[in-house]
C-alpha cells in the first residue's frame, strides 16, 4: 500500500452593499467573484495497473456567509461526492483501472463568490459556544508552554476581544515567516524553524482555546493578484474566532504580520480568501491538505501526481 498526501501552507470588489448578516456586529462590505480552476495529473509509471486506487479531492463548497459556490465541474464525471466530520465535501475517484504509462487528468472548475466582511467590536460582552475549545494534533492548547503564554497575554485584557486581539499580536510579533511546508503547528512556534501560515494560524487558535475562546481552522486559496509570494503562498490557512455577542469573526494573523496591515487582517474578513476545508485534521485527508492519494500495490506499480495546481481568475460578472 502506498498513500501519497498533499501539505499546503484585498482585491478590488465588484459589488458594494451594506447586506447584514444574522448578527448585528457583522456586516457585507462587499462581494469578490472568481474562477477557479484545479488540475492535477496522475501518471502511472509502473508495469501494470494498480489493484486498487483511490483519489480523494476536497470540494470548494457554500460556507455561509464567507462564500457561495454559483456553480461547479467536475472531470472526469464518474466520482462519489462524501461529507466528513467537519461538513467538508470531497470527491472520491476510483482510478484503479489506471494503465501503464496512462496519464489521468483531473480537473474541476469552479464560479465562487466571496464576501468582504467587517466587524463591530465595539460591544465584546455575552456568551460563547462550547464547541471549538479543546485541543488537537497541532493545536496544542493544552501544553503549559501555550496555556502560560496565553495567561500573560491574557493579563489586564477586559474583554475576550481585547484577548485575541492580544494573541494575534503575538505571532505577528513574534513569529518568523518562513515557508517551510511542515505541519509543525502551534508548540513549534517556540522553537527556532521558523512559521508559515499554518503555525500562525494555529498558534492564535491554540492560544484563544487555552482561555476557553472558540476558535477554528480553515486551509484555502489566497488570491495573490500581482502581490509576490513572500507574502504568502496561494495554498494558504487562516482561522475564524467566536467572540461574545458579536460571533464568528474571522481573521488571518499571517497577512497581520506587518504592522500596516495589521488591523486590516483582524477582525475583517478580506475577499481575497477562498475556504476549500474546515478544521486542522480532516479524517478524510489522512494528515494531508487538498487531497490524498491510495494505491495498491506499492512495489509494482509507480504512479506520480503530477502538476497538481490552481488557476485563480477574478471576474466582473
Amino acid at each position: 500500500m502506498l498513500l501519497i498526501l498533499c501539505s499546503a501552507c484585498t482585491p478590488t470588489a465588484n459589488q458594494t452593499g451594506t447586506e447584514r448578516l444574522d448578527s448585528a456586529s457583522a456586516t457585507i462590505l462587499s462581494t469578490q467573484k472568481y474562477i477557479v480552476r484545479q488540475h492535477m495529473s496522475l501518471f502511472n509509471e509502473g508495469e501494470k495497473p494498480p489493484e486498487k486506487q483511490n483519489l480523494w479531492v476536497a470540494l470548494i463548497h457554500d460556507i455561509a456567509p464567507y462564500q457561495t459556490v454559483n456553480s461547479r465541474e467536475i472531470s472526469p464525471n464518474k466520482y462519489v461526492l462524501s461529507t466528513d466530520e467537519h461538513g467538508n465535501q470531497y470527491a472520491e475517484f476510483d482510478l484503479s483501472n489506471h494503465a501503464p504509462g496512462e496519464t489521468i487528468n483531473i480537473d474541476i472548475e469552479y464560479e465562487i463568490s466571496v464576501n468582504e466582511i467587517s466587524y463591530d467590536l465595539s460591544t465584546c460582552e455575552g456568551n460563547v459556544i462550547n464547541d471549538f475549545t479543546q485541543p488537537e494534533l497541532h493545536i496544542e492548547s493544552a501544553n503549559p508552554q501555550i496555556i502560560s503564554l496565553a495567561k500573560t497575554l491574557s493579563k489586564r485584557k477586559n474583554t475576550v476581544c481585547e484577548q485575541v486581539r492580544a494573541f494575534y499580536d503575538y505571532a505577528g510579533d513574534e513569529l518568523f515567516y518562513s515557508f517551510n511546508q511542515q505541519p509543525w503547528g502551534a508548540q513549534a512556534t517556540f522553537g527556532l524553524m521558523g512559521a508559515d501560515c499554518t503555525e500562525y494560524a494555529s498558534l492564535v487558535i491554540a492560544l484563544s482555546r487555552a482561555e476557553s475562546v472558540p476558535a477554528r481552522y480553515y486551509e484555502g486559496l489566497l488570491y495573490l493578484e500581482d502581490k509576490v509570494e513572500d507574502i504568502a503562498q496561494t495554498e494558504h490557512a487562516w482561522l475564524d474566532v467566536y467572540l461574545p455577542g458579536i460571533g464568528w469573526v474571522g481573521m488571518d494573523p499571517t497577512l497581520g504580520r506587518w504592522p500596516s496591515n495589521r488591523d486590516t487582517n483582524f477582525a475583517h474578513y478580506t475577499p481575497d480568501h477562498i475556504i476549500v476545508t474546515t478544521g486542522r485534521n480532516p479524517s478524510t485527508l489522512r494528515g494531508a491538505s487538498y487531497w490524498s492519494h491510495l494505491y495498491w500495490p506499492g512495489d509494482a506499480t509507480k504512479i506520480h501526481v503530477r502538476d497538481a495546481d490552481w488557476i485563480i481568475r477574478k471576474t466582473d460578472y
